[in-house]
């Protein structure tokens, strides 16, 4: 006689360990061509540059994680923006005013990096110079000269 199988999950359910659960159907909006977008600030709070993209459960996080409005949180939102840029030409890549756009914040981030590393030093192992030695681990960090405050 077979035993019935008790491990097996039922239609639409999936397998979890020790028990069975609904299967989540998840939803991934279409970006259409020049979407609206956040300023960085905003992008960066949210996580996604593109309202159309802001998720519900993000909204509830939006107060929990704002930024100081520094010289290294304008650089993290550059990047960011950078990044969010990057996704969308990856699927719009004729969109020549987002590819602009997407130009434009690297030249900043760029800029910006070089100002912020004169003012308080690397941001990053590699960012350091032959000619300097290692100089990563030297002190003051940066957040010792109020380079994130």
């Amino acid at each position: 006689m077979e035993r019935p199988n008790t491990n097996a999950c039922g239609q639409g359910d999936g397998r979890l360990p020790g028990r069975c659960a609904p299967l989540a159907f998840p939803y991934v909006p279409m970006q259409e061509p020049d979407p609206p977008r956040y300023d960085n600030a905003m992008a960066l709070q949210t996580g996604t540059l593109f309202p159309g993209l802001n998720l519900p459960f993000k909204a509830a996080m939006t107060d929990r994680l704002k930024t100081n409005n520094t010289a290294l949180a304008e650089l993290m939102a550059l990047d960011f923006a950078v990044d969010e840029l990057g996704l969308y030409l990856t699927t719009h890549p004729e969109d020549q005013e987002v590819l602009q756009l997407y130009w434009s914040y690297i030249r900043l981030a760029r800029e910006g990096r070089e100002k912020y590393q004169q003012m308080y030093g690397p941001l990053l192992q590699t960012d350091v110079t032959e000619k300097d030695g290692y100089a990563w681990l030297r002190d003051p960090w940066p957040w010792e000269k109020g380079g994130n405050g």
